[in-house]
């Protein structure tokens, strides 16, 4: 049995660390979590490993938020995983700092990478992260705010967070998203 796991960001130095990079951060933790290296692919920087018993793709899309969804559609075909067992993970602006909802379908909440891997899989119904980067920006700079880096308060808290998007990466693949919703989503 295998999983997919699709972290959602921008690739470049310009974008590392930015509020946009959170699901790159995820899956990052997650590939050092379970001794697993990232190496350029198809469309994505893909790492390999196991957990309880299951083989796990990590990907970081490279073809930028925006198009995402050409390589998850790509490794999910490739490593023929079914689309329940995959988990994208995105930040969200309707969220505030360090919230995170899963959801096991749903609209794009209009989110761009969301809305491309929607249209390319021509399906909502895959489980999600989101991640909750607040809106503390003023009208029309939405664009600045999100591709902006963590604040120096939001840095202290992050290590924390990015380690509880890997315990609810751990948990979608041992007890499903059912209880994975259950159990996260109500902190």
């Amino acid at each position: 049995m295998k999983f997919l796991y699709a972290g959602l960001g921008n690739v470049g130095n310009e974008y590392e660390f930015t509020r946009h990079n959170i699901g790159f951060e995820a899956v990052d933790a997650f590939a050092q979590a379970i001794d697993a290296k990232f190496a350029l692919d198809r469309h994505a920087f893909v790492a390999q490993g196991r957990f309880a018993g299951k083989d796990i793709i990590l990907i970081k899309p490279t073809t930028y938020m925006n198009l995402s969804g050409k390589a998850v559609r790509y490794w999910l075909e490739t490593e023929k995983i079914p689309v329940e067992n995959m988990m994208v993970i995105l930040d969200d602006i309707a969220l505030p700092f360090g919230k995170i909802r899963i959801r096991k379908k749903g609209g794009d909440g209009n989110h761009n990478g969301l809305t491309d891997i929607i249209k390319l899989l021509g399906r909502n119904d895959f489980a999600r992260m989101r991640f909750g980067i607040g809106n503390d920006f003023p009208r029309g700079y939405q664009s600045e705010y999100v591709l902006g880096r963590w604040n120096s308060n939001e840095e202290k808290q992050l290590p924390e967070l990015v380690d509880l998007t890997v315990e609810i990466m751990k948990s979608f693949m041992k007890s499903g998203i059912d209880m994975t919703m259950n159990k996260f989503n109500s902190r």
